[in-house]
């Protein structure tokens, strides 16, 4: 669905009252990267902005809930974790036409390819223990004292994204995945017994949804928490290691097949074992975590392939090349559980 240009007039009166000191706004242009919801380069006299809006059109229950990152950020804001400064949030009836939140445009570096070849080895090394260091510190936050002890549901955390995400890829198949289907059976098979951790869980923890000081290793801001809620801290650190498996020469832009030793890039062990030291948290069941975490992102990009076949993809010709890539998940994940990777 192409998105209808905005009424800039109602939308400056809008910004004027969400946004404290708002005032000129020049122009909004879409930022070409991301699939999940719309976010736009807000340009004014008051200063530059990020606005995150909800994509247009028909949505899968559940998904691209912008209330939520807004309410995420601003907690997390106050508990010593690099977030936006979040400014206000719109209702579904905004000039828009959709729920939109603003937040302070963060400026930095954004890597893509997680080999960093544009750094040095002694700063590639700087920046995974960066990132290390932001995702302990993430899971160690107390939830009620930062006013997010409703952010979840109750319950197995496991047991609850298998389920949503086999209902939603259900919804959004466009083929049959056999592969996919002797996952799903398998997870439900070996889901293990709830232990009680439960932390904010970013969802989607990974380089590219980081912003970088210029220099440095400092990350300045983590962005992009759509899928954010309460679970299980080893969600969010299998979901991240499964770059150190991807293949780095595909659509993924993972580890695989690289010498991480020689770029400077901790190996998954080492990673996994500092991370467990800074946290406090032991790191347990690690194959049924990585084959959730493929399973899970084989799910969500089934469904961003769905909206691209649908024509509502925040960014369709790239939302058409990575849903391809769905079986080849599948497949990686059938080697995990099966102890052939």
């Amino acid at each position: 669905m192409e998105e209808q240009p905005f009424d800039m007039e109602a939308l400056a009166d809008e910004l004027h009252e969400l946004v404290p000191g708002f005032s000129g706004l020049h122009a909004i242009e879409k930022f070409n990267t991301g699939q999940s919801n719309p976010t736009y380069r807000v340009e004014a006299d008051s200063g530059r902005y990020v606005l995150r809006a909800k994509p247009p059109g028909t949505l899968l229950k559940s998904a691209h809930q912008v209330d939520r990152e807004y309410r995420v950020m601003k907690a997390l804001a106050a508990n010593n974790v690099p977030v936006p400064k979040v400014f206000g949030l719109s209702g579904e009836d905004s000039a828009i036409g959709r729920m939109y939140f603003v937040m302070e445009l963060v400026e930095g570096r954004i890597f893509w390819d997680p080999a960093l070849p544009e750094v040095s080895k002694q700063e590639r090394s700087a920046i995974y223990d960066g990132m290390n260091d932001v995702l302990a510190r993430l899971h160690k936050v107390d939830v009620e004292a930062a006013g997010l002890s409703d952010y979840g549901r109750p319950g197995n955390y496991f047991a609850r994204q298998i389920r949503r995400w086999s209902e939603q890829y259900i919804a959004s198949k466009t083929e049959e995945l056999p592969a996919m289907d002797r996952l799903m059976e398998w997870l439900w098979e070996n889901l293990p017994d709830d232990d009680g951790l439960v932390s904010v869980v970013h969802g989607d923890y990974r380089l590219d949804n980081m912003i970088f000081a210029p220099h440095g290793e400092e990350v300045r801001a983590l962005i992009d928490w759509e899928l954010s809620t309460l679970g299980h801290p080893l969600a969010d650190l299998s979901y991240q290691c499964m770059q150190w498996r991807l293949p780095h020469k595909s659509g993924f832009r993972g580890l695989g097949g690289l010498d991480r030793a020689e770029l400077g890039i901790p190996s998954e062990a080492d990673y996994v074992a500092l991370y467990s030291e800074r946290s406090g948290i032991a790191v347990d069941n690690w194959t049924f975590c990585l084959s959730f975490s493929f399973f899970r992102l084989a799910a969500i990009l089934q469904g961003v392939y769905k909206r691209a076949l649908d024509g509502n993809a925040s960014n369709p010709e790239r939302a058409r090349e990575i849903g391809k890539a769905v079986p080849q998940l599948a497949a990686m994940a059938n080697d995990i559980m099966s102890g052939k990777a």
